[in-house]
């Protein structure tokens, strides 16, 4: 077991033995709500990521990463490399999404409050295992898989956040379908991406192996190949491992949603992580 730090009731930075995870020297937990959520620490470098139960409009979440104090530019992950880890969820059809895997943090605004790094919005560079239940709609193209147990890489440009500002004026142009739909098209064209929806048995232990390499992501299910792809991500990304209640939507229709819904209680196992 490691050292804990509370910090503003929901972050915990935990000091991990070198032994236990040799490559990593620091993990951020967050847990909201900070006293129901819950990630505990297990034997064979374990960890119970914990969901209460609750309703629609709440946000719960249980997450682990490795990234929230450092900027963008000091994410600790590039190609060669391989991700492998086993891990099973306590329902098939969890509301909200769970994974695993590396990305930017694109869609966070940080000052620097509560020890956190200053970061703006980004466009999404990633490579993970992705479960998201319906309404949950995660592709802009119209002919790959939106939800289910998603094998997916992103891969955008490396543009400064603030040259993405003048992009802020269309947005009103969201709330018309026309309007969305020929913007959603734009933003497909911008930000490429590659998907295939996996057919694993979520609720038994699986072990998960991804592959990233300067030219393919490659992702196994218990030794087995199943989806590959010469789409890489952008830049240098950030582990995350997590489960929560949240939904984002972005139709072929033009429709927009994003929320919370009503979950029961549910958990994210994962042991053996390994990185090399």
């Amino acid at each position: 077991m490691g050292s804990y730090a509370m910090i503003e009731g929901y972050f915990i930075i935990m000091k991990l033995e070198r032994k236990k995870m040799s490559t990593f020297s620091a993990l951020n937990i967050l847990v909201i709500p900070a006293d129901q959520a819950k990630v505990e620490s297990l034997p064979e470098n374990g960890w119970l990521l914990r969901l209460p139960s609750g309703a629609a409009g709440s946000y719960r979440v249980a997450q682990i990463d490795d990234y929230r104090r450092l900027p963008r530019h000091c994410f600790r992950w590039q190609p060669p490399l391989t991700l492998s880890l086993t891990a099973q969820v306590s329902a098939a059809d969890l509301p909200g999404t769970w994974g695993f895997g590396f990305w930017n943090d694109p869609f966070t605004l940080s000052l620097g409050a509560k020890g956190s790094a200053r970061r703006l919005p980004v466009l999404p560079n990633a490579a993970w295992f992705f479960h998201a239940s319906p309404p949950n709609y995660l592709s802009l193209r119209d002919d790959l898989p939106a939800s289910g147990l998603l094998a997916a890489v992103f891969r955008s440009p490396l543009i400064p956040s603030l040259l993405l500002a003048p992009a802020l004026i269309g947005l009103p142009l969201l709330a018309v379908p026309a309007a969305a739909r020929c913007l959603r098209r734009i933003a497909s064209s911008i930000i490429q991406q590659d998907t295939a929806r996996l057919n694993v048995e979520v609720t038994r232990p699986h072990e998960y192996r991804l592959e990233w390499q300067p030219r393919f992501v490659r992702f196994y299910v218990d030794g087995e190949p199943l989806f590959e792809t010469p789409l890489t991500p952008r830049g240098r990304l950030g582990l995350v491992i997590w489960i929560d209640n949240q939904y984002a939507a972005f139709t072929p229709e033009g429709r927009l949603g994003f929320g919370t819904l009503q979950n029961e209680a549910s958990h994210l196992f994962v042991s053996k992580i390994h990185i090399e």
